[in-house]
């Protein structure tokens, strides 16, 4: 009856314990319950104890192990990773060390059943944020309290060591190892080990949503743990607060407007939200590409300017000048010269004109084109489009390879062939001549590749 007024007196203490703060960010609270074991041996006393730390795991011979529920602990969270805990723990203790005979056999020394009360109190710091673990929460506390053995007791310095497992949020498993300084013979020093199963709980959550009102940015108003406990009421992934279509789905790149159409112009600022159209026109489709939308273009499927609505100037003489700009409407131009053509070519026209003849490639020892030719004809051909009153004579050149006769005959066939291509595509015959030169006239070093290079080219010059 007396042990179970001490225990009773006990679990008392242990529910009156109350700081304040909080366990950890979302739950104030801990309970532990478990099993200790009670080790009079490893202290630095002379026997029957023994060195400290000596046969520190020697569980068989010198641990008293209550195997039920004997220990229970109430925790609560102080801050920067402070915790004050109160304990309870009860205990048999049939095992005080050990004795050695005349033979130096060493034996547990055997005691009758000493009842063990003991009421502990320690603030612990924990190293979870030291090793950045989620899981592992190792801790080393300080503390002190009052140890019962039978009859008699004394108070006691506590260290003690130990380290959490977390299983959930909520679970874990803790193993301690504590130190008791006593102060008085009546209950000598030793060591208590712990293992139980943690509970932590606590947090106050008032709308409900699963996330604490510390952590709860929307602390009234049920949401989502993603958002902090703030809303999303069309489940779009954006929360309201940041939502400029909160009830209405969209999409992050809106700020949570939709776009229908998916031209990228949301809903609410497009003037053809079902049919998917360009930003610069406010989301309405263009097309023939003239810059005019479809719903104010009077030719929608032709190009035109907005000043047209939408429909195209005429160009009577197809030279890109059109007729309202064209000073010669009916007889192509060019634009350097108000839509009329031009009579000669400038110094800087026929340098661009034999820079893409220099690069006119032919067949080796043939007067037939290479396939990449094609591009540069056509650039040549355009450009003598452009000045139809002026003649033109296409040169051939050769390098000194081979003999002169050959080159000489090579030459004329390539600058023919390059005659023939541009009257086959629009330049008249009356305009063009062709000439060959061979090997005559070289315009780098013969005796090195690169020069020879250079040398087989064909050249056009401007006839007066």
């Amino acid at each position: 009856m007396k042990n179970l007024s001490r225990l009773f007196f006990v679990a008392v203490l242990i529910a009156s314990f109350s700081t304040s703060n909080a366990q950890d960010k979302n739950n104030p609270w801990a309970i532990t319950v478990g099993a200790n074991a009670v080790d009079f041996y490893p202290v630095g006393e002379d026997a029957p104890q023994g060195d400290y730390f000596d046969e520190y795991f020697n569980v068989e011979d010198h641990w008293n192990v209550f195997p039920s529920l004997s220990t229970i602990s109430v925790s609560r969270y102080l801050s920067d990773g402070f915790t004050f805990t109160a304990t309870g723990s009860l205990n048999k203790i049939d095992r005080f060390g050990s004795n050695t005979d005349a033979f130096g056999v060493e034996t547990t020394n055997k005691v009758d059943d000493y009842t063990y009360f003991g009421l502990d109190g320690r603030v612990s710091y924990s190293l979870m944020e030291v090793i950045n673990s989620k899981v592992i929460d190792p801790y080393v506390g300080i503390g002190g309290g009052y140890t019962w053995l039978d009859d008699s007791g004394a108070g006691t310095l506590n260290g003690t060591l130990g380290f959490k497992f977390w299983i959930s949020e909520q679970l874990g498993v803790d193993v301690n190892s504590t130190y008791k300084h006593a102060f008085e013979n009546s209950t000598k020093k030793h060591f208590q080990h712990s293992v139980g199963l943690t509970f932590k709980f606590g947090g106050t959550d008032t709308d409900g949503d699963g996330v604490y009102d510390q952590n709860d940015a929307c602390p009234e108003e049920a949401g989502l743990e993603i958002f902090n406990g703030c809303p999303d009421s069309d489940n779009d992934g954006i929360q309201d607060s940041k939502d400029d279509c909160p009830n209405t789905a969209g999409l992050a790149e809106f700020n949570g407007c939709p776009d229908s159409d998916g031209d990228g112009v949301v809903d609410k600022d497009d003037k053809c939200p079902t049919v998917a159209g360009l930003k610069t026109l406010a989301g309405c489709p263009d097309a023939d590409g003239d810059g005019v939308a479809d719903k104010d273009d009077n030719c929608a499927n032709e190009a035109g300017p907005a000043a047209n609505n939408g429909c195209p100037w005429p160009d009577t003489d197809g030279d890109g000048i059109l007729d309202k700009d064209d000073k010669c409407p009916s007889e192509a131009g060019t634009a350097a010269n108000n839509g009329c053509p031009e009579v000669k070519p400038t110094e800087e026209v026929m340098k661009t004109l034999n820079n893409y003849a220099r690069t006119i490639l032919f067949q080796s020892g043939k007067a037939s084109f290479q396939k990449s030719t094609d591009q540069v004809l056509q650039a040549m051909t355009a450009i003598l489009k452009e000045y139809p009153k002026a003649d033109f004579s296409i040169e051939g050149h050769t390098d000194s390879q081979g003999s002169s006769s050959s080159n000489q005959a090579l030459s004329e066939r390539r600058a023919n062939a390059v005659r023939d291509y541009l009257i086959a595509n629009g330049i008249a015959a009356d305009r063009l001549t062709a000439a060959g030169f061979g090997e005559s006239t070289p315009i780098a070093n013969n005796k090195t590749a690169a020069g020879r290079k250079e040398n087989r080219r064909v050249e056009v010059k401007l006839k007066n």
